[in-house]
């Protein structure tokens, strides 16, 4: 029955000029009908430089706007209109206009997983795998660093000569993590290499092997000589390296690493919005996209 439904989606986006992205925390039989997997701007980047009219996102809210502003000409859609960030939506563009007369002589940093309209205000935005480089090559010292204070703390001890301030927010589901989940998943896999998404509280991230972007982790995980990991990402990962790496063994640091969000899109979600029948598309005014645009913009200036 998978199999039918995948191959219909199949025919279907090959009909109607459709381009299918899958964020790596989706489901598996998702992955496996999509152009493009990976993390959320990466796959923006992808979807700007394919040819197809309609784009369709299966991943959350605020990367389907990504994808909107690198693509303003296409039609992008999100596959389920109801998967939002908790992250994202923390903060708004009005409570950081209220904070950014506190800062005024400081840089904006958002992290991409903010929404689009709150990215008009931020002068630069990042990804977990980019955000040490960006922040080292800003001119600036003073930094704001918005939403995620555990990926700011973990820039922050990697670039000591900036001055970081952070916000009180994050990733529910990371940042639920404790040291005690470590000990207790080394306990039980005494050999395994830990690998551990920024995203984690800061004394989680320090007792870890690696500490990366969900790309950074799986190619660590693909490339190294070792054959057992414990994935300190969200549940899917472990499972998705599962299938890639057979003769290696993963596993979830605990099992409350799930991102409900993620999980709300299905395969028959997909089905659906190929089919005209579900999805939202995204749509957004001209000066959003310009100006949300502009800090994306000197992310590629400062990643150089």
């Amino acid at each position: 029955m998978i199999k039918d439904i995948q191959e219909e989606i199949l025919r279907i986006k090959k009909e109607k000029d459709i381009c299918i992205l899958a964020h790596s925390y989706v489901a598996h039989e998702i992955l496996e009908i999509a152009d493009f997997t990976g993390d959320s701007y990466a796959l923006s980047v992808k979807a700007a430089g394919v040819p197809h009219k309609n784009v369709i996102m299966c991943g959350v809210r605020f990367m389907a706007e990504t994808c909107k502003i690198l693509s303003p000409d296409k039609h992008v859609f999100l596959a389920n209109e109801e998967a939002g960030c908790a992250m994202a939506d923390m903060m708004d563009k009005e409570l950081i206009e209220a904070v950014k007369p506190h800062y005024p002589d400081y840089t904006i940093v958002a992290y991409i997983n903010t929404t689009a309209a709150l990215k008009t205000i931020c002068d630069v935005c990042v990804t977990s795998s980019s955000a040490v480089n960006i922040v080292n090559n800003i001119k600036n010292k003073n930094i704001l660093f918005i939403p995620d204070c555990n990926l700011g703390a973990y820039v922050a001890a990697k670039c000591p000569d900036k001055n970081i301030k952070l916000l009180n927010g994050g990733c529910p589901v990371h940042a639920a993590v404790t040291t005690r989940d470590v000990t207790t998943a080394r306990q039980k896999h005494p050999g395994a290499k830990l690998l551990v998404h920024p995203e984690c509280q800061p004394e989680v991230a320090e007792l870890a092997d690696y500490v990366g972007s969900t790309s950074g982790i799986m190619d660590y995980a693909r490339n190294s000589d070792e054959k057992e990991f414990i994935i300190g990402t969200e549940l899917s990962i472990a499972e998705h390296l599962q299938y890639e790496c057979p003769d290696k063994k993963f596993y979830p640091l605990t099992s409350g690493l799930v991102c409900k969000n993620m999980k709300l899109t299905t395969l028959m979600d997909v089905y659906n919005c190929v089919k005209g029948n579900g999805g939202e598309e995204i749509i957004m005014d001209d000066n959003t996209i310009a100006e949300a645009r502009k800090c994306i913009d000197e992310m590629i200036r400062l990643s150089k």
